[in-house]
């Protein structure tokens, strides 16, 4: 288990290498896909708390325009356990600059959930359901290009 973690881990930050940011100043949208696997039997319960407390924000970034667009993805069927996730959130932040710098997003979260004591409670469980959880910077490719 301790080598699937670290090979995962590995193949993460290799990715991330691989699929760096466009350069600097580029005003072309940077994509990043975030993957969620759930501990057995609670991913529909992940899905409430995610839809009810991080959606939200995500939304709020979109109509600020820091993000393009927000979409989840969920497998049709299982895989493996060590290849196995449940949940995929693909983000299009503006360009990877935006993605990159600072973003107050507590403030956000505190102008969208007053309960901050409910909310703080409710986004601790989401991650404590979670077996792993993991980011990957991506880009196109152009396959007809020579």
């Amino acid at each position: 288990m301790k080598q699937h973690l670290l090979l995962l881990t590995l193949l993460t930050v290799s990715s991330f290498n691989l699929a760096q940011a466009p350069p600097a100043g580029s005003d072309k949208p940077f994509v990043v896909e975030y993957y969620y696997k759930t501990k057995w039997g609670h991913a529909d319960e992940f899905l409430k708390l995610f839809k009810k407390n991080h959606y939200p924000l995500l939304r709020k970034e979109v109509e600020m325009g820091r993000m393009l667009k927000v979409w989840m993805d969920q497998t049709r069927y299982h895989a493996t356990e060590d290849g196995r996730w449940d949940y995929r959130v693909t983000i299009v932040f503006r360009t990877a600059a935006v993605a990159n710098e600072p973003f107050d997003e507590e403030g956000l979260k505190k102008q969208l959930f007053p309960d901050q004591q409910a909310y703080e409670r409710e986004e601790q469980r989401r991650f404590e359901i979670l077996d792993a959880h993991w980011d990957v910077p991506v880009r196109a490719m152009d396959l007809d290009s020579k």
